[in-house]
């Protein structure tokens, strides 16, 4: 169904999330209502929580079908609670992404993994995608650390890049490729399509103090008119940074960018980890170089505790059948 410019639409949002690792349960995908216009009031609805079993998901993504179908809802396949670790999870960790499918977002069949990176890969995380409505196919994106083949124990040193493969069912994926290498580690890519431009937003991996990084742990975006390239012109750095007066985030990740609700320009939500969690940044246009601080709670509001995840909007239809599941003592 696409997005209608009707002030109907959309009538509430889903947001999918996990909640951390530091809870036996809390790598596993839950869901919260927001049922109504706007980003405020979110219920979260009462479902089984999606994981492999004797595994973890995390950094759930939600997309609609570009033909109406269905639903499909990707995440990372790992669990960091009682593991080795998160070197072990970078070198050594799952090449597959995790689907689920559903006809009406109550119903999830799956999970099954889809391996989608070969053996010199240590990793697959946070999985997004995004309709090329000029090729009829989705592109898949992720980020992974890559090894040398004579380093089959992957000791040697690598860093986070994005790759990406096309689909067109989520179950058969094209060859990965490199969607985007900076020479040094990224992750977390969001991309949004508007008026012809296809806006990226991505996490600067690396470590704070690094010289020459002012921006590192912080997001950039980029846009370009061909989604596939690798060619994407600059557009803003340190986005949730803040300065000069304006307040920002110890780090920010995960980023998820919606309409805003009362139409004026864009909100874009960023994971501060280990902080306040989600935290909400407004701009005029997708193409500006500044996003500012929300100015209120009226414009979006999230309830504490959700890790990096993805809002999908919903119809009027949609939003009746998901009520069903709001607990009745909400």
């Amino acid at each position: 169904m696409p997005q209608s410019t009707s002030p109907k639409w959309p009538a509430g949002h889903l947001f999918a999330y996990f909640t951390g690792e530091d809870r036996a349960d809390g790598e596993r995908i839950r869901f919260a209502l927001c049922d109504g216009p706007g980003l405020v009031c979110w219920t979260e609805l009462d479902v089984p929580a999606l994981a492999p079993v004797h595994g973890g998901a995390r950094d759930p993504f939600l997309i609609r079908a570009a033909d109406g179908s269905g639903f499909h809802l990707l995440a990372t396949d790992l669990r960091v609670h009682g593991s080795a670790g998160w070197e072990q999870a970078v070198a050594h960790g799952s090449r597959s992404l995790l689907v689920w499918d559903s006809d009406d977002l109550i119903g999830w069949a799956g999970p099954r993994r889809v391996e989608v990176m070969p053996e010199q890969a240590g990793c697959v995380w946070a999985p997004e995608a995004v309709h090329n409505p000029g090729r009829d196919e989705y592109l898949v994106f992720w980020a992974s650390t890559v090894y040398p083949e004579d380093d089959p124990a992957h000791l040697g040193p690598s860093y986070q890049r994005m790759y990406c493969a096309t689909t067109k069912d989520f179950r058969t994926f094209g060859e990965p490729r490199v969607w985007l290498d900076k020479g040094y580690p990224v992750i977390d890519s969001t991309v949004v399509e508007h008026d012809g431009w296809f806006y990226r937003f991505t996490k600067d991996e690396r470590l704070p103090g690094t010289p020459d990084a002012p921006d590192a742990k912080y997001v950039f975006v980029e846009r370009s008119r061909d989604l596939t390239c690798g060619e994407y012109e600059p557009v803003a750095q340190g986005v949730g940074r803040g300065g000069a007066g304006v307040p920002g985030l110890a780090h920010a990740e995960g980023p998820i960018v919606l309409r805003a609700p009362d139409g004026l320009g864009w909100v874009l939500l960023l994971d501060e980890f280990g902080g306040r969690g989600y935290v909400p940044f407004r701009a005029d246009r997708l193409d500006s170089p500044v996003w500012l601080p929300a100015p209120g709670p009226d414009v979006c509001a999230l309830p504490p505790g959700l890790r990096h995840g993805s809002v999908l909007p919903l119809d009027a239809a949609e939003c009746t059948a998901l009520r069903t599941l709001i607990p009745s003592e909400a």
